[in-house]
This record gives structure tokens, C-alpha cells and sequence, in this order.
């Protein structure tokens, strides 16, 4: 993109912006109120919904903001009566294929009939048919689904793995596993990003179904399964963890996970997980302990066996789950202490 600026009119108003800048962006950065549905920052402009249409002057019609790209002179409009008359048609005819969603996630179709003052369409497709799939973590509730086709893109453009298709067409048109096959048939990798792209709630975590997230309480994290730091928020209910989600826009993530990042929570509160030191007795047997007891048996085991086979006969492996600070103090005790430079972690690339 050039670094250039151009000028153009927004709502009477002279804007300075970079020359390869979209109408939505300009509008965004200017505080109008430009609904979307289709559109998604980590995507490709498609243009599909039409909901963000803004006037052009000399256009003979509204044109899409996130597919058009900024001229200079342009003098655009992003709102108007005829506009939202034209935005709450197409809002109408969204919710005429549409179901409020059962999994539990953020439904832009809720927004937008509060903003057109939509109650129930006129007219409904039918109930499409329910998928149900044997994988255990990504549900999909067909007849939330508004075809908007985010999933399938972020499949394509983000993942490279093309595992979900749009097939058939009009009323019989629908979202699906490429082929029709189940998710584990296909060459996805149960990341959930598709979960994270839909609009309307229409894919959710099938561990979570029915949770739904404005009902939670948030606290904002680092996922600790590599080394990379994605930021992620952990929703609770009743003090524990329900689901696992990532905003967009934060973090090196930037909203993606991977499926152990975002699926693979339920260790937190599972029975067997260690809340304490356990170390070995005289009857062969697990006991808690003392974190100093527990110490003092570590480093007693490691300068026996330093002095019995020297300090190389010992190494450290570092879990990737532990920060830098972590890692830096394991290889100071590794060189420093113990003598042996046998030090590595599991991160390493």
C-alpha cells in the first residue's frame, strides 16, 4: 500500500487519508456507524452482505464501503434515510433465512434487528437440515447460519486448509465440511478459527453449547501450551472456566487459536490435577508435601547423582509452557549450579 495521502469528502466533511484506504475504513476512523456482516478485519474485502453500502456521489447506486476503495475528490454519505431504508431491507431479508443461534456465541443478527427495529420476518425459509458431527468440539447450528461465508474464507485465506465449502444454491444453500464429510474427514484442524469468524453464533464450542458469553465473567491471559504468547480470555462461570475465546485486534494471536489453545481447558478443574507437592515415602508411595520439602528432596536426588556420575550425567529440559523469565533461571541453575550445559527446551525452533 502507498504511503501516500489523498483527500476525499466523508459526510461534508474534507479527509485525509492513505492512498489504498477502503470507504469502511475511513468511515470506521471517523466514528460512522457502517454496519457489516460479511466483513471480517482478518479477511479478504467480499462484499457480500451489502450492508455496508455508503452513497457515491455520481454512482448510480450505493456501493459496498469495504470493497471500494478511496479516490480522491470522492464525496461519499455513510448514512441517510434512504440508506438505512436500503440497509434495513437487506437486515429483513438476512433474517428471513435466519434462527437465533443455540450455542452460546455473540450474534451480530441480534444488533442488527435492534438497529432496524426488525421483529419477525415476514416471510421464513425453511428449517434447513440440522449437521451433526461426530467431532467433539466444533458444533454448527445450520439454521443460524446467513451464508456469509466468513468461515469458508477464513478456512481458505487464513488456515490454507479449505475445509469448509458453501454447496447448493437459494433455500437449499448451505455451509458444510468440504464434500459433506465429517470435520475429522477433512483437512481441518479443529482450530475453532471458524468459530471465531462467524457472525451470528451459527458455529460454537460444542463443550460450551448454550453458554452464553455475555453471561460470563472475563480475565485476560497468556496460553501457556508453546512458546508463541497468544492472548486469550478465559470466561468463567461460578469461579470456573467455561470456554476459552480470543479477541481480535490483541496479542501476536491477533484472535486465532489453536485447537489445544482453545479447546483443550477442561485440565484446570479436572480431579486429577496436582494441587500440591507429592513426594515419595519409605513405603514406595506418593505423599503431599511442603513445597520446602519438596525442594530439599530435588536437590538432595540431583548432588547425589553429581557426585556418584558428575554433573554432564544430568540434563534439564524445559517445558514450553514456561516463560522466558522460567527458562532463563533453568539454564542459570543448569551452568551455574549444577556445572553442565545439558540444558534445552521443548519450544526451541
Amino acid at each position: 500500500m502507498s504511503h501516500d495521502k489523498i483527500t476525499f469528502n466523508l459526510d461534508g466533511e474534507a479527509l485525509e487519508v492513505v492512498a489504498g484506504t477502503t470507504l469502511l475504513d475511513a468511515c470506521r476512523s471517523k466514528g460512522a456507524q457502517v454496519p457489516t456482516l460479511c466483513h471480517e478485519d482478518r479477511l479478504e474485502p467480499f462484499g457480500g452482505c451489502r450492508m455496508c453500502l455508503v452513497e457515491l456521489d455520481g454512482a448510480p447506486r450505493p456501493v459496498p464501503a469495504c470493497k471500494t476503495n478511496v479516490a480522491s475528490g470522492m464525496v461519499v454519505r455513510s448514512g441517510s434515510d434512504s440508506l438505512e431504508r436500503v440497509r434495513g431491507t437487506i437486515a429483513e431479508m438476512f433474517m428471513a433465512e435466519h434462527r437465533p443461534a443455540t450455542g452460546g456465541r455473540p450474534n451480530a443478527m441480534d444488533k442488527v434487528a435492534k438497529r432496524f427495529n426488525l421483529g419477525a420476518p415476514p416471510i421464513q425459509f425453511p428449517e434447513r437440515a440440522q449437521y451433526h458431527d461426530r467431532n467433539r468440539f466444533i458444533g454448527f447450528d445450520t439454521d443460524a447460519c446467513i451464508l456469509c461465508n466468513r468461515c469458508v474464507r477464513y478456512c481458505d485465506e487464513v488456515m490454507q486448509v479449505t475445509a469448509l465449502e458453501h454447496s447448493g444454491q437459494g433455500p437449499n444453500a448451505i455451509v458444510q465440511p468440504t464434500d459433506g464429510l465429517s470435520f475429522l474427514d477433512t483437512s481441518c484442524e479443529l482450530c475453532g478459527g471458524c468459530i471465531s469468524s462467524c457472525p451470528t453464533g451459527a458455529l460454537y464450542e460444542k463443550q460450551s453449547q448454550g453458554v452464553e458469553e455475555s453471561s460470563c465473567d472475563t480475565t485476560r491471559t497468556v496460553c501457556t501450551f508453546c512458546g508463541v504468547g497468544c492472548v486469550i480470555d478465559l470466561n468463567t462461570k461460578d469461579g470456573k472456566v467455561v470456554k476459552v475465546t480470543a479477541e481480535q485486534g490483541v496479542g501476536p494471536n491477533d484472535g486465532h487459536l489453536c485447537t489445544k489453545g482453545r479447546f483443550a481447558w477442561q485440565f484446570i478443574h479436572h480431579d486429577d490435577r496436582l494441587s500440591e507437592p507429592l513426594v515419595r515415602g519409605e513405603d514406595g508411595e506418593l505423599h503431599a508435601a511442603t513445597w520446602e520439602e519438596a525442594y530439599a528432596r530435588v536437590a538432595e536426588g540431583l548432588t547425589k547423582v553429581k557426585q556418584e556420575h558428575g554433573a554432564d550425567s544430568i540434563g534439564f529440559l524445559a517445558s514450553s509452557r514456561c516463560t522466558n523469565e522460567d527458562v532463563y533461571v533453568l539454564q542459570k541453575l543448569a551452568r551455574s549450579v549444577i556445572g553442565t550445559n545439558n540444558v534445552h527446551s521443548c519450544a526451541a525452533t
